[in-house]
């Protein structure tokens, strides 16, 4: 008995729809704003990063090795927000507005190939864990540098600043957790 290969379904004119489920549908596209404008915040970004940079370069003679330190962690830390703003403007255009069809894109990322609303999650979830690490590391370097008391480095600030981070972590299990359970992994025969 020959079994039959699975035939993908064949691709629906989207004019094919009801009124309704056409217009509900393509309310998708009002995310499209939505991704403009993170990209403009990328754009902001880029200037911050050059300014800091341009900062470190310019001041590089009378700056201590501390504040090069607590510098490179700003120039750090606006890369990785300007990672996290790549992988939800790309991912969240991919998932939920419409396919860019980079499939034969020399350049796409490798983690667009397997995207969807989960593992945009947990990439974001990390994406914050690292952002967090990085402030609560300048946190731990100023607070012990400046020798007095600072409104932004009091212990209670710390505390809570630590408790926070503490907080994104444990999500960050969460989810993957609830991921794993909701999606088990494939058996191997």
């Amino acid at each position: 008995m020959a079994t039959e290969e699975a035939r993908p379904e064949p691709l629906r004119d989207p004019r094919s729809l009801r009124p309704i489920p056409r217009f509900i549908f393509a309310s998708r596209w009002l995310q499209l704003p939505l991704y403009l404008g993170l990209i403009v915040a990328q754009v902001v970004y880029v200037f911050l990063f050059l300014k800091e940079l341009l900062h470190l370069v310019v001041e590089s003679p009378s700056v201590t090795e501390l504040q090069a330190m607590l510098i490179v962690l700003g120039l750090i830390d606006v890369v990785m927000i300007s990672n996290l703003l790549i992988m939800v403007i790309v991912g969240g255009y991919e998932t939920f507005v419409s396919r860019m069809e980079l499939n034969r894109h020399p350049d796409q990322p490798e983690w667009l190939s397997h995207v969807n609303a989960s593992v945009l999650k947990i990439k974001l979830a990390m994406a914050i864990i690292g952002i967090s690490s990085i402030h609560l590391l300048r946190t731990f370097i100023e607070a012990g540098s400046l020798g007095k008391p600072d409104a932004a480095y009091t212990e209670a600030a710390i505390m809570w600043q630590s408790i926070i981070h503490g907080l994104f972590i444990l999500s960050a299990v969460g989810i993957a957790i609830v991921d794993r359970i909701s999606q088990p992994p494939a058996r191997h025969h």
